[in-house]
């Protein structure tokens, strides 16, 4: 089968299909702007398939973007392509699973051609990156991915995203969803206080095969012709400072890259890395030319708000742009309090407390409202911990209890948490929530976190 252009079976490709695309099919948007590659003017004015005026008529893309893409591979591309689909129907099990993690879906031509493209049609490569992720992913799959996100994390997602905000958000034209990350807003300090690396790992198979799979998923449902099973991404480094790029961040950005680029390869549609500081651009043109061209090529570093405004607009409609990226859709903090909120919270107040010999954080408490407050740490040291009146520090409404970290300290050790309010507090009130270190007046007791949940009063 190395070629052949005998009839496909439905769903299949033939030889001539990879190499000329298929009678009157549009193939998926890739090139910058987000536009369709269409079929050629012999199959639009008649509607029917010549196979022989698509050979003289058609000319091969000179997009980078196009390269090893159903309908526009080459005669010794199709070999390989025929070679490994014969292996993954052979080998299936696990094997199968892994090439075809999004589901059979996504369609051979476009699924197959993933993995292909990920290792430049080297056949041996290919097999080779299927059988170390399918050892990569296997943990993993006994637990089915990790279904419950907070069972992943060991905290509610709402608490890692106000760390480490990143959302979907609408999709751009050519279907695609808009995955944004904000690096540039990372709090290492606080996702130490809340989960732990093998948390992250976990939700981020979550995220990947519960979440991002089931909007893919969605998608083609309603959008059958829709085979782009990738993102267009926006990396936001706005207040991105040298500080941050800290072990911790960086072993975190680290733990999330190392699963995609062999588990889910050439998911990566197009990157706009926004707000960019001047020592990353700096470095990013560095970088860029360690990068072979069709990858490089995906990645567009715009620091000017009115230039990166500009270009999300060409990829996405206005309605799908978030507000706070210059479109009409609803802000990402309102998507994310919206999607990760837990059941029954209206609104979710966070702070970060680093202790010295005392700390606190504050909330305001509106009328109607009610709030529960939840510690959370990695700190061996104990403190007392307090709720009071901002204003009248003699009302007290939680008197001190203890605190501290009472697990292991390994990165894959979970935190320590406690609810501080055994019953909710009712608005309006201004509280402060008071931490007294015990480890001395002239040492460090550590970082906290405070979660605050409000609800409405019942």
């Amino acid at each position: 089968m190395n070629g052949s252009t005998d009839a496909a079976p439905p769903g299949q490709w033939t030889a001539d299909e990879l190499m000329h695309g298929k009678a009157g099919e549009v193939s998926p948007p890739t090139s910058p702007n987000g536009s369709a590659t269409s079929a050629p003017a012999s199959v639009k004015k008649s509607g029917r398939f010549s196979m022989k005026s698509m050979k003289s008529s058609a000319k091969k893309s000179t997009d980078p973007m196009d390269w090893g893409m159903p309908g526009h591979m080459t005669k010794e591309e199709v070999d390989v392509f025929m070679k490994f689909r014969d292996e993954v129907e052979k080998r299936g099990g696990e094997f199968k699973n892994t090439v075809y993690s999004f589901g059979l879906i996504e369609g051979e031509a476009y699924c197959l051609g993933r993995w292909l493209r990920a290792r430049k049609f080297v056949y041996d490569d290919v097999i080779a990156m299927v059988e170390e992720a399918t050892e990569v992913r296997a943990d993993a799959g006994k637990h089915d991915f990790y279904p419950d996100p907070v069972s992943a994390l060991g905290c509610g997602p709402s608490l890692y995203m106000h760390m480490y905000p990143q959302l979907y958000h609408g999709k751009a034209k050519n279907g695609c969803p808009v995955f944004i990350s904000k690096p540039g807003v990372l709090n290492s300090d606080g996702m130490e206080c809340i989960t732990s690396l093998d948390g992250i790992l976990k939700f981020h198979w979550h995220v990947m095969l519960h979440d991002f799979k089931n909007r893919l998923t969605r998608h083609k449902e309603q959008h059958p012709d829709f085979c782009n099973f990738q993102t267009v991404t926006i990396i936001d480094l706005e207040h991105l400072s040298s500080a941050q790029l800290s072990k911790r961040a960086l072993s975190i950005v680290k733990t999330q890259t190392a699963i995609d680029s062999v588990c889910f390869p050439e998911t990566m549609n197009r990157t706009l890395i926004i707000n960019a500081p001047r020592f990353f651009s700096l470095t990013w043109n560095i970088i860029k030319g360690w990068i072979d061209p069709r990858t490089a090529g995906k990645i567009e570093l715009i620091s000017s708000r009115k230039s990166w405004e500009a270009r999300l607009k060409e990829l996405c409609e206005v309605g799908e742009i978030p507000s706070d990226y210059g479109g009409t859709g609803q802000a990402t903090t309102v998507t994310m309090e919206k999607e990760y909120s837990p059941e029954g919270v209206v609104h979710e107040h966070f702070e970060t407390v680093y202790v010295g010999s005392s700390g606190h954080a504050t909330v305001e408490v509106p009328a109607g409202q009610e709030v529960e407050v939840t510690l959370w740490t990695r700190s061996i040291n104990e403190v007392v911990a307090s709720v009071v009146d901002q204003n009248d520090k003699t009302k007290v409404f939680v008197s001190g209890t203890s605190f501290k970290h009472t697990g292991g300290t390994g990165d894959n050790d979970k935190p320590s948490s406690m609810l501080l309010t055994k019953e909710r507090i009712a608005g309006p009130a201004k509280l402060k929530i008071k931490f007294e270190s015990k480890a001395g007046r002239f040492s460090s007791a550590g970082t906290y976190f405070v979660a605050c949940s409000l609800y409405e009063k019942k």
